[in-house]
């Protein structure tokens, strides 16, 4: 299994808390802003077409067709919509390619704090972290990706694979399980799924 491959994992194990917004009196709010509202038109622009894609991911039961529908999900991941932090993700990219991962891993960093809620900073750094050798800092940043897009398949796919290589059989099928839920005609989940359950059923007898 490839590490690039799924890191590029459901929140299975994570807990919502929903504060309360402070209230503010109607003479104290500030007029809307044109731009924030131009920028949230387009965020919600790109969130119904990825709604779209996952639908018909969901669906999709030929397994090239399905890989086409992923990869167009993945297009829209890429794009955080800030020109900022879409060079940043660059500059990642090529120093990965380089194995400057100390340089990856600070252009990461600012990319998170720059716009906290743009998932694929927070899977990209948990690819990072992985191919460094750190799975628990991993794991949390896969955390982070599954809080903003529980539906990421790839992030639940390098969940899978650090459980499975923790010997956490059950927790990673549990994993995979999820992951098909969500893109029942990838074929290497398929056959993970049976290799795990396989593995788990041989250890009871």
């Amino acid at each position: 299994m490839s590490a690039m491959r799924y890191f590029d994992v459901p929140a299975l194990f994570i807990s919502f808390a929903l504060g309360m917004a402070p209230t503010f009196a109607l003479a104290q709010q500030a007029l809307p802003n044109p731009a924030a509202t131009a920028d949230a038109a387009v965020s919600q622009s790109q969130a119904e077409r990825i709604d779209t894609l996952f639908g018909s991911l969901k669906r999709e039961r030929n397994a090239d067709k399905a890989k086409a529908i992923a990869s167009q999900i993945w297009a829209e991941w890429n794009d955080s919509g800030s020109a900022t932090v879409n060079l940043l993700m660059q500059w990642t990219n090529e120093a990965i390619a380089a194995k400057r991962h100390a340089a990856a891993l600070d252009f990461l960093d600012q990319a998170t704090i720059l716009k906290p809620d743009y998932a694929e900073a927070w899977n990209k750094r948990a690819t990072l972290h992985y191919i460094m050798g750190d799975t628990r800092k991993s794991m949390a940043d896969i955390n982070q990706v599954l809080n903003r897009e529980p539906r990421h398949f790839g992030a639940l796919g390098g969940m899978a694979g650090i459980l499975a290589e923790n010997g956490q059989e059950q927790l990673a099928l549990k994993a995979w399980e999820r992951y098909l839920e969500i893109y029942p005609a990838d074929r290497d989940a398929q056959e993970q799924v049976n290799k795990l359950s396989e593995k788990i059923a041989g250890s009871r007898t």
